[in-house]
C-alpha cells in the first residue's frame, strides 16, 4: 500500500486553525460541563422521577464510571483508527445519549443512558487535546492549547450557572436536551474542517481484558457501596458486588502485568513521585467529588436556594483558579512541587469546614461565600503542581499514559465517593431529597472530605521533593504561550505530550 500523506497542519489565528480550534472547544466542553451542570438538577430530577438516594447517586455515577473506565480505551482507539474518526463518533454518541436522558420516562432509563453518556465521553475527551497537538504547527501548539484550556475554564464556570437557570426557568430535561444540537454543530465542523491523523506506530491490538476487568472492578465497587445503606452490609447483593470488584481490580493489575500491549503498563509506578502524585490527586478529587455532589442538593433542599442561585454559588471556585492557577504553577516550578500541594489541601479542608456551616436558610455572604472562596483558593494552590507533577515523573516515552492515568484515577475517586460518602455520613435508607435526613449527612460528609484532603496533604509532605530540582517541567508553557493552561475541577487536564526544553550542559 502507499504510504499515507501526511495532515496538513493548519497556524493559530488563521481560519483553519479557529474551525479546529471550535471543534475541540465546543466538543470536550459538552463533556467538561455535563460532569458539573447535573448536580444542579439533581433536585428536581429527585422529585420527577421520585427518585430515592441510590438512584441519584447512580445518575451521577453512572457517567463517572463508564469515563474513567473506558478513558484510557478512548484515547489509544483514536491513535489507532484516526483521532478525528473517534472523536465525531464520540460526539455523536453522546448527543443520542443525551437524547435519551431527556426523554428518560423514569429513573432506569435515565441511569442507563447517563452511562451511555460517559461512553461518549471517554471517546470524545482523550481525542480533543490530541487533535490539537496533531493539528497545529508545532509552534503553535503551545497557543491552541492554552486557548482551548481557557475557554474549558470559561465552560466549566459557566455550566452549572446555566444548568441552574434552565432547570428554574424550563425543566431539567433541557440539561441534556441543549447537548443535541451542540453536538450536531461539532460533528458539521469537525468533518468538513478537521484534517484525519492517526499514530502509524500505534498497535492494532486493544487491551480488551483490561478494560473488562477495570470496569469490573468499578463497577463492582461502585454497586456495593451504594446499596449498603438500604440494603444492610451482609445482604447477598452487597457481598456479591464487593467481592467482584475486588476481584476486578485484582483482576485489572494480573491482566497489565500479563499483556504484550497493556492499557496501564506496571512500570510507570516505579516512580515514588508518580505514585505519590496520583495518591493525593486520589484524596483531592474525592473530597471534590464529594463535594460537589452534595452541595448542590444542600443549598437547594436544606437551605432554600434556587436552582439558579445553587448553580452560581461555586462560581467562586472556578474564578478563583482562572486567576491563580497559572501563578501556582509557576510557584511550583521555583520552590518544588511540596510546598504547595502540602498547603493547597491544607487551605480547601478549612473551606470545606467552612460549608459545613450551611443550613436551613444560610445566607450566601456570610457562609457559603467564605466557604467556596477558601476552597478556590486551596485548589489554585494544588491543582496545577498537582497535575505538573503526574506528568512530568515519567519520561516522554509515557507522557500519554501519565495523563491518562491520572485522569482516570481522579475520575474513579469522584465515583467511589459519590457512592461511599453517604454511607460513611450515616444517610441510611434515607432520601436525600429529605431535608431532615440530608442536613447532618451533608455536615458529616464535610468533615469526611476535609480528611481526605488533610490526607493528602501529608502524602504530599512525606513524599514529594522540596526543592526546585524536583518540580515538574511538561506542563510548563512553551516560549510564547500567552495563555497557561487551565486545570479542571473535574478531573485532570489530558495534557498531551509536549516538546521538552534541552538540558544545559
Amino acid at each position: 500500500m502507499p504510504a499515507r500523506p501526511p495532515p496538513v497542519l493548519v497556524r493559530y489565528g488563521q481560519p483553519a486553525g479557529r474551525w479546529v480550534l471550535l471543534a475541540t472547544v465546543l466538543g470536550s466542553g459538552l463533556a467538561f460541563v455535563d460532569g458539573t451542570v447535573v448536580n444542579v438538577a439533581l433536585p428536581r430530577i429527585g422529585t420527577s422521577l421520585d427518585a430515592n438516594a441510590a438512584e441519584l447517586q447512580w445518575t451521577v455515577n453512572g457517567y463517572t464510571l463508564s469515563v474513567a473506565s473506558l478513558i484510557l480505551l478512548g484515547g489509544s482507539l483514536g491513535d489507532r483508527y484516526g483521532r478525528r474518526r473517534v472523536f465525531v463518533v464520540g460526539v455523536a454518541w453522546f448527543a443520542a445519549a443525551s437524547l435519551l436522558c431527556g426523554l428518560a420516562p423514569d429513573v432506569d432509563v435515565l441511569v442507563a443512558a447517563r452511562v451511555l453518556q460517559g461512553v461518549g465521553g471517554a471517546l470524545l475527551t482523550p481525542g480533543a487535546l490530541a487533535i490539537l497537538e496533531a493539528s497545529f504547527e508545532p509552534q503553535d501548539r503551545a497557543r491552541a492549547i492554552g486557548a482551548w484550556s481557557g475557554l474549558g475554564g470559561i465552560a466549566g464556570a459557566a455550566g452549572p450557572f446555566l444548568g441552574g437557570w434552565l432547570v428554574q426557568v424550563a425543566t431539567w430535561r433541557l440539561v441534556f436536551l441543549v447537548n443535541v444540537p451542540l453536538a450536531a454543530v461539532v460533528v458539521a465542523v469537525a468533518l468538513r474542517h478537521v484534517p484525519e491523523t492517526r499514530n502509524p506506530a500505534a498497535t492494532r491490538r486493544l487491551d480488551l481484558a483490561g478494560v473488562v476487568t477495570g470496569a469490573t472492578g468499578l463497577a463492582g465497587l461502585t454497586y456495593g457501596f451504594t446499596a449498603w445503606p438500604a440494603l444492610g452490609p451482609t445482604a447477598p447483593e452487597v457481598l456479591l458486588a464487593l467481592g467482584l470488584g475486588l476481584l476486578g481490580i485484582a483482576g485489572f493489575v494480573l491482566a497489565e502485568r500479563r499483556s504484550a500491549n497493556p492499557m496501564l503498563p506496571l512500570e510507570v509506578f516505579a516512580s515514588r513521585a508518580f505514585v505519590a502524585a496520583n495518591l493525593v490527586t486520589f484524596a483531592v478529587y474525592a473530597a471534590l467529588g464529594g463535594v460537589f455532589f452534595l452541595v448542590g442538593l444542600e443549598l437547594q433542599i436544606v437551605a432554600g436556594f434556587s436552582p439558579l442561585e445553587a448553580g452560581a454559588a461555586l462560581l467562586p471556585v472556578t474564578a478563583v483558579m482562572l486567576l491563580l492557577s497559572a501563578r501556582a504553577g509557576a510557584l511550583a516550578q521555583r520552590v518544588g512541587p511540596r510546598l504547595p500541594m502540602t498547603a493547597g489541601p491544607l487551605v480547601c479542608a478549612g473551606g470545606l469546614l467552612l460549608l459545613a456551616r450551611v443550613g436551613a436558610h444560610a445566607s450566601y455572604l456570610r457562609t457559603v461565600f467564605p466557604g467556596v472562596t477558601t476552597l478556590g483558593l486551596g485548589l489554585s494552590l494544588t491543582v496545577a503542581p498537582l497535575t505538573a507533577t503526574a506528568l512530568g515523573s515519567l519520561d516522554d516515552r509515557h507522557a500519554g499514559i501519565a495523563s491518562g492515568v491520572n485522569n482516570a484515577v481522579a475520575r474513579a475517586a469522584g465515583l467511589l465517593a459519590v457512592a461511599v460518602l453517604p454511607l460513611a455520613a450515616g444517610l441510611g435508607s434515607a432520601r436525600l431529597t429529605d431535608p431532615a435526613a440530608l442536613a447532618p449527612t451533608f455536615r458529616v460528609a464535610m468533615v469526611l472530605c476535609a480528611g481526605l484532603l488533610l490526607a493528602g496533604s501529608a502524602i504530599a509532605f512525606a513524599s514529594l521533593p522540596a526543592g526546585a530540582a524536583g518540580a515538574a517541567t511538561p506542563s510548563a508553557p512553551l516560549p510564547g504561550s500567552p495563555v497557561r493552561f487551565h486545570c479542571a475541577i473535574g478531573g485532570p487536564p489530558l495534557q498531551p505530550r509536549r516538546p521538552r526544553p534541552p538540558r544545559e550542559a
